[in-house]
């Protein structure tokens, strides 16, 4: 007969639980390892395809139009062509301006690696450059043009424009938490409260990278949120634990009676911050080591 005597709750010590034992607990810090580049995707060639397609057949259809226009008077051609004129042009500076983005955030990519293998020439001429948009850079120019080797340069940005960044991106996560939190407590609906959080978090990436010296436009907004959702997702467990106890508070229909929607503004507001921080990290000329 098998015995079946039932055991009362116990401590499994290390020896006999072996090497197998599965733990509910997180890694002590998450990979960040970067994706691998895959280059553009099908859905960017359609997405370019289509524009080409749009602006080019519009810009043909609209030269027609101006060219009858001027057949029937030239007043009313030179009126057409001026309405078509000062609409192209505003979607070719749209295009400049989303260039000009990507463009800047490329540059920023490119010091970091002038920094990384040690190029002092690179480091100083991108620093500069970087430095001229950037206001609170603009007393250290002098001393970052006399920085004789990377080490100096680096140490003078960190202690100098990069700190004072760190500290207004900060003060920028807050508020918009702050905002995010308040906006929670009033929303008719969850789905407000999503909408609304999105939105201020968009912006907060387009102030951050602002700050910064960058002028993203959309393509270079969604690039620095990718890139920040994904350094998010690497941090430490410190972190992760405080998101989930502050996520169950703010599920749990018992806290719900007390606090109302007041733990879900918490979230929000947490959330927010770590979003100016990592976004920071992105836009920082100087990788942290």
């Amino acid at each position: 007969m098998s015995d079946t005597t039932t055991r009362g709750p116990r401590i499994i010590l290390e020896d006999e639980a072996g090497t197998d034992r599965v733990e509910a607990r997180p890694p002590a810090v998450l990979a960040p390892a970067r994706e691998p580049r895959t280059g553009p995707s099908t859905l960017s060639f359609l997405a370019a395809g289509i524009g080409v397609l749009v602006l080019g057949l519009s810009t043909v259809e609209s030269g027609i139009f101006v060219a009858d226009a001027f057949a029937r008077h030239a007043a009313l051609g030179w009126l057409t062509l001026a309405v078509a004129a000062a609409g192209y042009g505003l979607v070719g500076w749209g295009l400049w301006r989303e260039a000009k983005g990507l463009i800047a955030l490329n540059a920023v990519d490119a010091a970091r690696a002038a920094f990384t293998r040690g190029d002092v020439a690179a480091a100083r001429s991108l620093t500069l450059a970087w430095a001229s948009d950037v206001p609170a850079a603009a007393p250290h120019l002098a001393a970052m043009r006399n920085a004789p080797d990377v080490a100096s340069l680096r140490a003078l940005l960190e202690s100098g424009p990069l700190a004072t960044l760190a500290a207004e991106s900060r003060t920028l996560g807050w508020r918009a938490g702050v905002q995010a939190g308040a906006a929670t407590l009033v929303a008719p609906s969850p789905a407000w409260d999503a909408l609304f959080v999105g939105w201020r978090a968009v912006r907060l990436v387009r102030q951050v990278a602002v700050l910064h010296g960058l002028r993203p436009g959309f393509l270079a907004t969604m690039k620095l949120l990718r890139r920040a959702a994904f350094d998010a997702a690497a941090v430490a467990t410190t972190e992760v634990a405080v998101d989930l106890a502050t996520s169950t508070l703010a599920t749990h229909p018992w806290a719900k009676l007390v606090i109302g929607d007041a733990a879900t503004g918490a979230v929000a507001i947490r959330r927010l911050i770590r979003l100016a921080a990592v976004t920071a990290e992105e836009c920082r000329i100087v990788a942290r080591d």
